[in-house]
């Protein structure tokens, strides 16, 4: 009998792991489709606006169905942990900012965990970090959304659906480039590589 599996465990298996950090975006997503009401797009009825590129992304993917691809992922580079999910049928959106489950500050498991990262720690060390992880992803997991997390609806304008545009071909490489995303290069169209940059140092 082959059984259905939960969302975690689809999350985990896009992911390629378990760790505190999909298990933050894990909650995110699912609190904030509870509160919208919402379920998986199948195209762009839900945009997922992320302020990190972190491993709670790939939840928030798995779970709302905004991706990259789709143009419904918008990404941030804040480093935050806060997700912003919006309806394009109601109109509503939610601000989903994270504040529990984040990573222990104290020295000792910082060593530790520089220990286990650099590959200097010991059997006993190694396994040490994995049930502090394991009891990290239970708690983030099992606490009251109130105390993972504060939950804002707010007013946005939803940025337009995704997009299709017409390709040039890059004078200097050969290559396909969108026309959004192309330059001019000694007159020529080029790409964003081949363009070269330009900077006063400001």
């Amino acid at each position: 009998m082959c059984l259905e599996k939960t969302d975690w465990e689809k999350c985990a298996e896009f992911h390629g792991h378990v760790c505190p950090g999909l298990a933050m975006g894990y909650r995110a997503a699912k609190i904030g489709l509870q509160e919208l009401a919402g379920r998986r797009a199948a195209d762009e009825e839900l945009l997922a606006i992320v302020e990190n590129d972190a491993c709670g992304v790939d939840a928030v993917m798995v779970l709302t169905g905004c991706t990259l691809g789709k143009g419904n992922l918008l990404y941030r580079d804040y480093g935050k942990h806060v997700y912003t999910f919006a309806c394009r049928n109601s109109g509503k959106a939610v601000r989903v900012s994270v504040h529990g489950g984040r990573q222990p500050q104290n020295g000792e498991f910082r060593a530790l965990r520089e220990k286990v990262f650099s590959g200097r720690a010991d059997d006993r060390e190694r396994q040490l970090y994995q049930e502090h992880q394991e009891q990290r992803i239970r708690r983030i997991l099992d606490m009251p959304a109130e105390e993972f997390c504060t939950v804002q609806h707010v007013e946005m304008e939803l940025p337009p659906k995704a997009r299709i545009f017409n390709s040039v071909t890059c004078a200097f490489c050969g290559e396909a480039v969108s026309e959004a995303r192309a330059r001019v290069r000694e007159g020529k169209f080029a790409c964003i590589p081949c363009a070269g940059e330009y900077s006063r140092g400001w």
